[in-house]
Order: structure tokens, then C-alpha cells, then sequence
């Protein structure tokens, strides 16, 4: 039987977010992608579910998740914990505390902005937690 991949759900050899081998991140959490493709042509929908299960779980995929959160546009905006994972030993604790089970997200922070026509609409900003457990659920998402 060949071995799990060093950055894959099993076990992960890195110990830092500085030492995150990303083009092997990419390549393990684009496997599962296809993985997850493939087997929602087939209609194997119980192999679909299991997948994305599996990519949930994984540490690539939390990795990937937190980072596509933090160095994204809105990355300075906090939620209502005032919370902006700006620091290395910040994101490298995130991804470790991101966890689906028994997870509910946190209330949005509402701020109303301008419209053109002189009035405000009201927007709501998620927390980052909740921000990278969307990222890690769409990555899921992205192979159907």
C-alpha cells in the first residue's frame, strides 16, 4: 500500500506556518478536487459525501482555507471578536483550531454603507473563523 502524502489528513510533518510546502499543499488538495469531480460524474454520491468529508478534515485543505482568508482583500476587516489572524503563529494556530464539529458560526458584525442613490444598506461581516470555515467548505464544494 503506498503512504499518505506528508501534508495529507493522516499526519503533517510541518510544525510552523513558515515551513508549509505549498505547491505539495496545492497538489494534495487538487487531487481530492478531482477525486470529488470524478465520482459526482459517476453519481457515486456516498463516495462524493465521503470525500468531501475527507477534504474537510484534511490539514491541506485548513491550511489553504485560513491562508485564502488572510491574504484576501477583506483580510484588515475584523468580525465582532475583533480578531485578524495578521501574524504567522496567528494563521498556524487557526488552521489548527479549525474544526467542523460542534461548530456554529458567531453573529455578524453589521455596518451600513453608502448607495448611490443617498441611502445605506446594511452589510454583514462574518468573524474569521467563520470566514475560513466557508473557504475550507467551498474548497470541498469546488470539485462537484
Amino acid at each position: 500500500m503506498d503512504a499518505l502524502p506528508k501534508s495529507d489528513v493522516a499526519s503533517t510533518t510541518w510544525s510552523s506556518w513558515h515551513e508549509i510546502s505549498w505547491s505539495e499543499l496545492h497538489r494534495v488538495v487538487g487531487r481530492l478536487q478531482t477525486r470529488i469531480a470524478k465520482s459526482t460524474k459517476a453519481g457515486k454520491w456516498r463516495k462524493v459525501r465521503r470525500l468531501q468529508s475527507l477534504l474537510t478534515r484534511s490539514t491541506s485543505a485548513k491550511v489553504l482555507a485560513v491562508k485564502r482568508v488572510t491574504e484576501n482583500q477583506g483580510r484588515k476587516t475584523p468580525g465582532v471578536d475583533g480578531q485578524t489572524w495578521s501574524t504567522p503563529d496567528e494563521k498556524w494556530h487557526a488552521a489548527h483550531n479549525l474544526c467542523s464539529k460542534g461548530y456554529h458560526p458567531a453573529p455578524l458584525r453589521r455596518i451600513h454603507i453608502p448607495k448611490a442613490n443617498g441611502g445605506k444598506r446594511p452589510l454583514g461581516i462574518p468573524t474569521m473563523r467563520d470566514r475560513a470555515m466557508q473557504a475550507l467548505h467551498l474548497l470541498a464544494l469546488a470539485g462537484c
